[in-house]
């Protein structure tokens, strides 16, 4: 593999954070998202949200999550994220292989930065969310 084509790996990986649509319950769900024109394989997602709130110290449980196979121009629910957290950095380590190649990469939300203001189209899901790719 060519040093340009390992540079660019991590493109087409993405994650995002989506409200439902259907309720009333202002419940979110974290989504990973597959654009590239390979399955990414054996995907192992970790979670961490920390920082302060209310100026004491704040730290989520760290969670991991795994997908066997994510295929081609697919997605993924990892997670549902509670409001909660959103005052705290949430971070999600990546990890995937790509033929028998291991990637990995952070994708994190910075405090503040989970609401209504920054919703995009999101790619593959077609819903409006905050995205990080």
């Amino acid at each position: 593999m060519k040093l340009s084509e390992l540079l660019n790996a991590g493109d087409g990986v993405a994650i995002a954070i989506i409200p439902e649509e259907e309720d009333d319950s202002n419940s979110w769900d974290v989504f990973i998202i597959n654009t590239k024109d390979k399955d990414l394989k054996n995907v192992l997602v970790t979670s961490d949200g920390y920082g302060e709130i209310e100026n004491q110290k704040r730290k989520t449980s760290t969670l991991r999550w795994f997908f066997e196979i994510l295929p081609t121009q697919s997605y993924a629910v990892v997670e549902p994220i509670l409001e909660e957290v959103f005052g705290l950095t949430n971070e999600y380590w990546v990890s995937y292989y790509v033929d028998d190649v291991m990637y990995d990469r952070k994708f994190v939300f910075l405090p503040e930065s989970i609401q209504q203001a920054n919703l995009v189209n999101i790619p593959v899901i077609n819903k409006k969310g905050i995205l990080i790719k």
